[in-house]
């Protein structure tokens, strides 16, 4: 026979085990954020320069199309005019924190030069932001790039890719509008449909 005291115990017990599975199981800030990102997959945005107000390499219609949504990693091609060579590439690992790779492509499907730089988060940021500070392999690459810091930003309305060069007046930020998706776009270069 079980005594008060005993059924008390075992009480209190399954209880804290249930408030421990209860909280280990919350999402954190990153996961949230990548959820966020997915939910928008198959779809497309169009896009307007923040900063600088103008710049002639990315005069023409901006969208970005959350085109790919795979376990782990998530690809956004961002297409400026009939430029359809770069991808932003997020890929989470097994801890959540998040990547962010540019994939940069010619128009044959070739990989540039120049391509698959960018960072790693350090922490899980916040649900609406992620900082991704330049990696070795983007310092290497891109000596001058080795301050670069690119911070993503999503919420209800807007999804905002921000480039900003510690030590020089260098930021670049481009904001889609997220209560209005656009036509889905062509693939972009190097792409298998």
């Amino acid at each position: 026979m079980i005594n008060r005291f005993t059924l008390f115990l075992v009480l209190v017990f399954t209880l804290s085990l249930s408030q421990h599975s209860a909280f280990s199981q919350e999402k954190t800030p990153s996961h949230k954020f990548w959820e966020t990102l997915k939910s928008h997959c198959g779809k497309a945005y169009e896009g307007k320069l923040v900063s600088p107000e103008s710049d002639p390499r990315f005069a023409g219609k901006l969208v970005m199309h959350v085109r790919a949504c795979e376990d782990g990693r998530i690809r956004i091609p961002f297409f400026v005019g009939d430029d359809r060579s770069r991808t932003w590439v997020l890929t989470r690992d097994e801890a959540g924190l998040i990547q962010l790779k540019h994939d940069h492509r010619h128009e044959d499907g070739s990989e540039d030069q120049v391509t698959q730089y960018g960072g790693k988060a350090t922490h899980a940021g916040s649900v609406t932001a992620q900082f991704f500070p330049a990696d070795q392999f983007t310092a290497n690459l891109l000596p001058a790039a080795v301050g670069n810091v690119w911070w993503i930003t999503v919420d209800e309305t807007s999804f905002t890719y921000n480039l900003r060069r510690l030590g020089t007046p260098t930021l670049f930020s481009v904001r889609f509008d997220l209560t209005q998706s656009i036509d889905i776009p062509a693939a972009p270069w190097g792409w298998q449909d």
